[in-house]
């Protein structure tokens, strides 16, 4: 039991104005009175002077804590006041009381007041921290003290609900954690009685987005991102940046972290230095970038895959002119989905959106081209995630080789340089490598057809375990890329396996749901039956 669970900041006076234990002790009582937490506020108080009869509740340094059970209390709770002058109270010490925390219980509690005692008493022996509460302007701040000591969160009363948020949140694949994280977000606020607006950066594009009077007038930001996002728009503002994950996990932590930022006025990446988050956490992740990579491809493959798969209803070889089974329809669709459509595009997108991920546009371009060279050559899935990081990354490295230009040559470096070189870079170094890269890719091919029906069991079976182990995670993402990866080699049956292994967790949590729902029913039915 902390104390910060049984006391309020409307339970807490800076400066009693009484001068004798009697009147100390009905001011105290006034306050849990006024708090509502009494029945009986006289009962209480007569139990109190009993209490302090028996023997004064005031200890050394200047400390008391008078208590008492009564069936005048309504519930536990605390109330804590200061008396700068100081109070005889009969303390052990002979010297006057200070600092004054009084327990009320109801009469039939279980003895929680020594747990109580044994807490304040950790806090309100140590010299320093009673001259931290000596030197609190309001009963807020006294709170926060103590909350502090104690290592727990306080939360926002219904009082502050005029403390604004903002925050962003963004998941690579930009569909099922983007959401979620801010659904999580918002509820949290709810519950804090914060004005929070959340932007999201999904698949569908920017939802909720925040405009300039939202930022202005938000007292911190909150960046729940696992991409690269435009953080300059937040400048001077106090701004915390965490994994998508954390937000899912414990929102209510992460609005309690941002409320606690440093004012503001520090520069971006100070602020978010100070929380955690490395400068070039945007350049080196790699798993991150890989992951932008195959959720801006995962269109292609479900629009390209489905339109395939609808041919087939004409028949397997109805795209073919020299079948019997010939239809123009079957053989539109495939052109669209197949590798003269969708399925075409996949390496070239995977690269492209992986340099912009690691260099925002001026990588678009030189990975882009690096990936075409890649599918053209045959070097596959492997092939456009070395272009993309050849492209990208090539970029960053133009770019601090720029910076030394002068500023009138800003416009030169984003229209002439990155392009030209980027492209000569990325290009030059993907037809050195797509030879070697292409051999590897056709062996991985190779070994895939070749395995024997109890080695595609094996192999299914551990592709479907990974997509079931941590649901999102980058063990999930891992198994969900190789999946895409056999694709476009052009073998269905690693992919046939994951999306099995993924739909498990979600369908066996639901069955239990049903299950644990359906025996509570029952349960109930069978309790209230008759007996006959």
């Amino acid at each position: 039991m902390a104390l910060t669970d049984l006391l309020a900041s409307d339970r807490i006076a800076l400066n009693l104005e009484s001068h004798s234990k009697h009147d100390v002790l009905a001011e105290l009582v006034a306050l849990l009175d006024r708090a509502g937490k009494l029945k009986d506020a006289d009962a209480f108080l007569d139990a109190l002077l009993a209490r302090e009869a028996s023997g004064s509740t005031g200890l050394e340094q200047g400390i008391a804590v008078p208590h008492a059970r009564s069936d005048g209390v309504r519930e536990p709770a605390l109330a804590f006041a200061i008396a700068r002058e100081g109070i005889d109270f009969g303390a052990l010490d002979g010297q006057p009381s200070r600092f004054f925390l009084m327990i009320a219980e109801p009469a039939d509690d279980d003895g929680r007041h020594l747990d109580v005692l044994a807490a304040a008493s950790c806090h309100l022996i140590d010299p320093a921290f009673r001259a931290r509460l000596v030197e609190a302007q309001t009963p807020m701040e006294v709170l926060r003290l103590f909350a502090e000591a104690e290592g727990v969160e306080l939360p926002v009363p219904q009082g502050d609900a005029d403390v604004r948020l903002v925050a962003v949140t963004s998941c690579p694949a930009g569909i099922a954690h983007t959401y979620m994280a801010a659904e999580r977000l918002q509820e949290a606020a709810r519950g804090l009685h914060l004005d929070l607006k959340v932007e999201t950066h999904g698949a569908a594009g920017v939802r909720g987005a925040l405009s300039v009077d939202d930022i202005q007038q938000a007292d911190a930001v909150i960046l729940a991102v696992d991409r690269n996002i435009n953080r300059q728009r937040f400048a001077g503002k106090p701004l915390l940046q965490v994994p998508v994950t954390d937000a899912i996990r414990d929102p209510r932590r992460l609005l309690l972290r941002a409320l606690r930022l440093p004012p503001a006025g520090e520069t971006i990446r100070a602020e978010a230095a100070s929380v955690g988050v490395p400068e070039d956490q945007g350049h080196w992740g790699f798993y991150r970038h890989l992951m932008t990579g195959v959720s801006s491809m995962l269109p292609f493959v479900v629009g390209g895959g489905i339109l395939i798969t609808l041919s087939f209803l004409f028949g397997i070889d109805a795209a073919d002119p020299a079948s019997a089974d010939f239809h123009p329809l079957a053989r539109l669709l495939i052109e669209l989905g197949g590798p003269q459509g969708a399925f075409g595009l996949m390496v070239p997108v995977l690269a492209a959106f992986i340099g912009r991920s690691i260099a925002d546009r001026p990588g678009l371009m030189p990975a882009m081209v690096g990936g075409y060279i890649a599918a053209q050559a045959g070097a596959g899935f492997l092939g456009g995630m070395v272009a993309g990081l050849i492209g990208g990354y090539g970029v960053l490295l133009l770019q601090r080789l720029c910076r030394p230009l002068p500023e009138a040559l800003d416009a030169i470096r984003t229209i002439l340089i990155y392009p030209v070189a980027g492209l000569l870079l990325c290009g030059g170094l993907m037809v050195w490598l797509v030879e070697p890269i292409s051999t590897l890719n056709n062996g991985l091919v190779g070994w895939l057809n070749g395995l024997q029906l109890g080695n595609r069991i094996a192999l299914g079976a551990l592709l479907a375990g990974l997509m079931a182990v941590d649901m999102g995670g980058p063990v999930n993402k891992a198994a969900y890329t190789f999946g895409i990866a056999a694709i476009e080699a052009g073998n269905y049956f690693p992919q046939a396996a994951v999306m099995a292994g993924g739909m498990v967790p979600p369908w066996g949590w639901g069955w239990r749901r049903c299950c644990f729902r359906g025996y509570s029913i029952r349960s109930n039915v069978n309790r209230a039956a008759p007996a006959w």
